[in-house]
């Protein structure tokens, strides 16, 4: 089978906690997760010409991921996130504005893409200022298919950005939340929430939607086919890059066509080991059943 790139998109931040500062951001952590597991992914996005701009550069070759599609911003500086844990051990976000990812330049990226044929995967907060949105947008009419996480940071994420990023996708990721948050904007649905996903499906012609409830599991649906899985119980050492290891993992089994069940069950194994982790991008074991490339050849 031939793996066409997926090119992740986005922001790339530095997550402040309490006691330590991380390099994150979901594109990133997608793009990481997908090669990882196997599957060639590249990043672009736009960093600082400042100690943490170098930085990152530094870390992302670390990580094994190409470093061409990062950018560098002769004055925005490179992107900062305040990350907290509620007492559910639920990550809240205060993200600094403006940061050089709100200013990734066309003309870079097209020249980084080039003829490449690729898969696209990209969220809603990157789109928060037009010149990124615009890039995003183009990449979007260029890509073999579109994978899209929601990833609702308000007052970064309005819902006309939204609106045209659905429209613009195939398969969409949300959670619980932002299901009913979607559905209040635009579906005006009312029932159980499967109904909800079927109209929202129907509403914006999409391929697959994924729905995810921490620790209650996850489900994806078609217009064919609804898929339930519980997720596996692990001792949560820090949520933050879970559920980007399990859109990572989804998208290797949407790609290479495996069945709903086999892609929910490895995007769930995927989650659960990231949460059992620190960090967003944890070495994964090389023996085991837990570690990306297992999770694809089991």
């Amino acid at each position: 089978m031939k793996k066409n790139p997926v090119i992740s998109i986005g922001e790339i931040v530095w997550d402040q906690f309490a006691e330590t500062t991380v390099l994150g951001g979901a594109p990133l952590n997608v793009a990481y997760h997908l090669h990882a597991q196997g599957w060639p992914a590249m990043i672009i996005s736009r960093v600082g010409n400042d100690e943490l701009g170098r930085k990152t550069i530094d870390q992302v070759k670390k990580l094994g991921l190409p470093v061409q599609g990062i950018q560098q911003d002769p004055v925005l500086p490179t992107g900062r996130v305040q990350v907290s844990l509620d007492d559910r051990n639920q990550p809240h976000f205060d993200i600094a504005a403006p940061a050089a990812w709100d200013n990734i330049q066309l003309e870079e990226t097209l020249s980084f893409v080039g003829d490449t044929r690729y898969h696209l995967v990209f969220g809603t907060l990157a789109q928060r200022n037009e010149t990124s949105r615009q890039v995003i947008a183009r990449l979007c009419d260029k890509a073999l298919s579109r994978f899209y996480d929601v990833n609702l940071r308000p007052p970064y994420t309005p819902a006309g950005h939204v609106r045209r990023s659905l429209a613009a996708a195939d398969v969409l990721k949300v959670n619980r939340e932002e299901l009913l948050t979607i559905n209040d904007w635009f579906i005006k649905q009312g029932g159980p929430e499967e109904d909800i996903a079927n109209a929202l499906l129907t509403a914006f012609d999409l391929s697959l939607l994924a729905v995810t409830d921490g620790a209650n599991g996850a489900r994806l649906i078609t217009r064919d086919q609804s898929v339930f899985h519980a997720g596996f119980p692990v001792p949560a050492a820090d949520p933050v890059g879970s559920g980007d290891a399990f859109f990572s993992a989804l998208i290797i089994g949407y790609l290479s066509g495996l069945p709903l069940e086999v892609c929910l069950e490895r995007a769930n194994r995927a989650g659960a080991y990231v949460a059992s982790q620190t960090g967003a991008t944890p070495e994964y074991p090389e023996n085991g059943n837990q570690g990306p490339r297992q999770i694809q050849e089991e």
